[in-house]
């Protein structure tokens, strides 16, 4: 990847280099802080501006984060900018919170070399802006399945971050400062990204080949390394279902070893785990994608749209129809937010409401004792 091409070269030795953040509607604030802050530190061991940084919106109008905080840009995207780097930064319900003018304006900075990145879920915008086209592209998790299905083009990966020709995308949560932190080293040598890092009291940087882990198998990975790796062999093998017979082979154990390691650990059976792995992609591919629901269970391994319909009502408490139903309408009928909730401030009582399109919205019950 190279930082000083294109753009770059007509900026004075001196000059800091520029990078403009586009916040879409709904962003993480989290992966937007773990970006910005990396160059805000950098700039102050260095006791010089080397970075430079302005925050951006289509309209110059407020940015909503997906916690309901509300932060005011710089500009608009409408205004002249010279930029070495511009950074999309999206959050929850992508699919629908982007624009043509945002799309528009990606493609005038692309054909400006400058160069282009992306974090979170913001590598969906990029990847709709054709801009991700013949590269590798890391991304949260929760929005792979509609990046796969949607741009075939763009070739996705499970790694925490990737950097290559002119891109730069990663995953959520703080994996954006880590980025940085390559991003630095990359640019001025790795003193200066190790010294960023230790002011963040960060005890390791984390690779670039490093996987992002899965939701279904936390911390299993070191506890129970064979249960970890048929967890793995389950969500990569989700189209056409591994035989269980065959999948304890593949993990070196026997078929009776597997279903104890399932049992014990996991309190379900191999069957009803894997089971739920493809439903949980079924979801996500319901609400972030277009796809059919015939479409939807051959892709998750169903025989037949009415087995994965019956197998879904009953796993998942409703039917796939009324899922997709719910990303359009927002309503959640007999949900009873509006009661039970009224006392919470109406930033945190919004961002919920929000997060209803959301694949993981509810996968959790509360059992806390009161």
């Amino acid at each position: 990847m190279s930082t000083e091409s294109g753009a770059h070269t007509d900026r004075p030795a001196k000059e800091p280099y520029r990078v403009g953040f586009l916040l879409i509607e709904n962003f993480t604030l989290i992966a937007l802080a773990t970006a910005v802050e990396p160059l805000r530190m950098a700039n102050q061991l260095a006791g010089t501006e080397l970075y430079s940084w302005k925050l951006l919106t289509a309209g110059g109008e407020p940015a909503r984060a997906s916690d309901g905080i509300t932060m005011l840009p710089d500009a608009s995207i409408q205004e002249e900018h010279r930029f070495d780097l511009v950074i999309v930064v999206a959050g929850i319900d992508v699919t629908r919170s982007f624009s043509r003018k945002e799309i528009n304006w990606l493609k005038q900075m692309a054909r400006r070399h400058v160069l282009l990145g992306a974090v979170c879920t913001g590598p969906y915008v990029l990847a709709s802006a054709g801009l991700l086209d013949g590269h590798s592209c890391s991304a949260h998790w929760e929005c792979l399945e509609a990046m796969q299905e949607g741009f075939p083009r763009v070739q996705t990966n499970n790694r925490l971050f990737t950097i290559e020709r002119e891109r730069m995308t990663c995953t959520g949560g703080t994996v954006p400062m880590h980025m940085m932190l390559s991003f630095l080293a990359r640019r001025h040598g790795p003193e200066l990204s190790n010294a960023v890092s230790h002011m963040f009291v960060c005890d390791r940087v984390r690779e670039e080949s490093e996987q992002q882990p899965m939701p279904m198998h936390p911390r299993l990975a070191c506890a129970q390394p064979k249960l970890a790796e048929a967890a793995q062999l389950m969500e990569a093998n989700i189209e056409e279902p591994i035989e269980l017979k065959e999948l304890a082979t593949l993990a070196g154990i026997s078929r009776r070893q597997l279903e104890r390691l399932f049992l014990k650990h996991l309190g379900c059976t191999p069957s009803r785990y894997y089971l739920r792995v493809r439903l949980n992609r079924a979801r996500r591919l319901l609400k972030q994608t277009s796809c059919s629901i015939v479409e939807i269970a051959s892709m998750c391994g169903f025989v037949s749209a009415t087995h994965f319909s019956r197998c879904y009502r009953k796993t998942m408490g409703r039917a796939p129809k009324y899922e997709r139903m719910q990303v359009y309408s927002g309503e959640t009928p007999g949900s009873g937010l509006t009661d039970t909730m009224a006392s919470l401030p109406s930033s945190s009582l919004q961002a919920l409401r929000r997060a209803r399109t959301e694949p993981t919205y509810g996968i959790f019950e509360d059992t806390g004792s009161g």
